[in-house]
């Protein structure tokens, strides 16, 4: 008899929310529902179109007849100038434990070790580099969309295999059960798909003994319109998530049109693992709208201007020669060259000077571009384009400027937070013993006491990351620009309180950011250690008195400290 747990499916009927036999089937439905409402917004147009006008490629399907066609990429510039402003912080994620729970202290020690691990997390997926494309995504598209999973196979460096991976996953590759609702957390099911080769779909299907294999059948990209980027070779590959109304876990559900390639399989976690974001919100839709949508119009406006400019230049601009045909045969251009006419040269030939270009055109041109880029925040002053004259006026029009995009960016610092609260959940649930670096407990101090050595710092010891689950509500992630020059300002300020005394080498050293003070952790339990050496030669030997015998005899000591009130020269 198997002891498989069966998944609980009603939260993938939103009609009747009754138990569902999970096939390809019924799966494919459901991709297909999301595709539907994702056509209804003509989000697949939407989305081509504005790649096209981002990368360049804003005259596709005009037929010019050998007009000109220039490019004057404003919007690119633009775009790519706010989402590098809104990410170019270093952002610092910690956990912390939170100070109403009870003993605290106990949780310092985890919470450190999480913090280490988040920190070696942010460096091994390149997160900065990740939540520019995921931010790029947004504005461009109108959607963002960062997608963790587990994976086996990667080394560690000890006995335990397996990590944790993060990739950004294009807003038309992503349904949500509940269209209507933008929150993650609160849907009733999640579909992600891809375009994966054929061969290795069915060999992922071989090694999870799934028998109908040789149903995957390659099918065109329902994504482009126009299936410019349809192979021979690919199929759409789905994973379907949805939350076990029970034990609240979340399970998953790997498929094609035809066949099973993973049967479901519960990941342990609670949390949904992808975050969303919205550049701006659309009211009852999960989908937003992009920063580049409503700006395509000024754009080809832009664009045609200067085309008729240039038109306008080649056509009337350079002066023209008209000749009297009946006295000169062929006009001879060549430099130098003679000409000849029958009989009075006077009026056989008449040059018209070129039309003049009104610089109005330019102006106004110059103006709409400019207009379009301070509209989104990126003015001359952002820009660094004007002459810092006014120190404290640059700093104030700058932060002026930033503040059309300061929505967008909280809303980029809550959905990281919500990615490592994901990689947390990762934590508890797969990564099980490992060796980290922790303070030496205190038998092990008293031990290197008693040897009359000197404790390491740290020690190598192992860590079971399931006790992360017993504390849910003990971790707080705190999102937050980690600039150089905040870390700069914080380390002066601790400076200065040093030099007056208000706190020691042991509090500077305890408050200082990471990175620094090489082995700071070390130098900390030297200076602790010395400072307890010190106290104890500090402290006053007192002379062990003695004792005054109290039997009822009445000794040679008792007589002596009756008579002289003294016991010198007896002792």
């Amino acid at each position: 008899m198997s002891n498989e747990r069966r998944p609980d499916t009603r939260s993938l009927d939103t009609l009747n929310g009754k138990q569902k036999e999970l096939d390809p089937e019924y799966g494919w439905k459901l991709y297909q529902k999301g595709l539907d409402y994702d056509r209804t917004l003509n989000l697949f147009d939407t989305v081509k179109v504005n790649e096209n006008f981002f990368i360049g490629k804003q005259w596709e399907g005009v037929v010019s007849n050998g007009l000109p066609t220039p490019v004057f990429n404003v919007l690119k510039r633009t775009c790519s100038f706010i989402v590098a402003s809104i990410t170019s912080d270093n952002l610092k994620v910690s956990a912390t434990p939170l100070a109403a729970t009870a003993n605290t202290k106990a949780l310092i020690e985890p919470a450190r070790i999480v913090n280490e691990e988040l920190d070696a997390l942010t460096e091994r997926n390149r997160i900065p580099a990740l939540v520019g494309e995921y931010a790029r995504n947004a504005a461009v598209d109108g959607d963002g969309c960062l997608y963790t999973y587990w994976d086996d196979e990667e080394e560690t460096g000890q006995d335990a295999k397996g990590g944790i991976k993060t990739e950004v996953v294009e807003n038309t590759r992503v349904y949500f059960g509940n269209p209507s609702d933008r929150h993650v957390q609160s849907q009733p099911w999640i579909i992600i798909s891809k375009r994966a080769l054929r061969g290795e779909v069915i060999l992922k299907a071989k090694e999870n003994n799934n028998a109908d294999w040789e149903n995957i059948q390659v099918n065109d990209d329902p994504t482009q319109p126009d299936y410019v980027k349809h192979t021979d070779d690919k199929v759409d590959l789905c994973l379907l998530f949805w939350r076990d109304r029970e034990t609240k876990e979340i399970w998953c559900y790997e498929f094609t049109e035809n066949c099973t390639v993973r049967k479901p399989w519960s990941l342990g976690i609670k949390l949904y693992p992808l975050v969303w974001l919205n550049w701006d919100y659309i009211t009852d839709s999960y989908h937003g709208q992009a920063m580049i949508t409503g700006l395509i119009p000024n754009q080809i406006f832009i664009n045609k201007a200067w085309a008729a400019s240039m038109l306008s230049l080649l056509a009337m601009a350079y002066p023209k020669i008209i000749y009297d045909k009946t006295r000169i045969r062929k006009w001879d251009n060549r430099v130098g060259a003679a000409i000849g006419t029958a009989g009075d040269i006077n009026n056989a030939a008449k040059v018209l000077e070129g039309g003049n270009f009104s610089p109005q055109i330019g102006q106004f041109l110059t103006l709409a571009k400019t207009e379009t880029e301070s509209t989104l925040g990126a003015t001359s002053v952002a820009m660094g384009e004007t002459r810092p004259d006014n120190t404290s006026a640059i700093i104030a029009l700058q932060r002026a400027a930033a503040t059309p995009s300061e929505r967008t960016k909280q809303n980029i610092y809550a959905s990281i937070e919500e990615l490592y609260r994901i990689y947390v959940a990762f934590m508890a649930e797969y990564y099980g013993k490992r060796t980290v670096d922790m303070e030496p407990p205190e038998e092990i101090k008293a031990q290197y006491a008693f040897a009359q050595q000197e404790a390491p710092g740290e020690v190598p010891a192992k860590f079971d990351f399931k006790t992360l689950k017993d504390m849910p509500m003990t971790l707080k992630l705190d999102v937050g620009a980690s600039s150089y020059y905040s870390e700069v300002a914080s380390i002066q300020t601790l400076s200065n309180l040093l030099q007056q005394g208000a706190i020691d080498v042991v509090q500077f050293l305890e408050r200082v950011p990471d990175g620094y003070v090489p082995g700071r952790r070390e130098l900390i339990n030297e200076l602790k250690q010395r400072q307890q050496m010190q106290a104890q030669q500090a402290a006053p030997v007192q002379e062990a008195e003695p004792e005054i015998p109290t039997g009822g005899g009445y000794s040679r000591l008792q007589r002596v400290i009756n008579e002289t009130g003294t016991t010198e020269g007896v002792v």
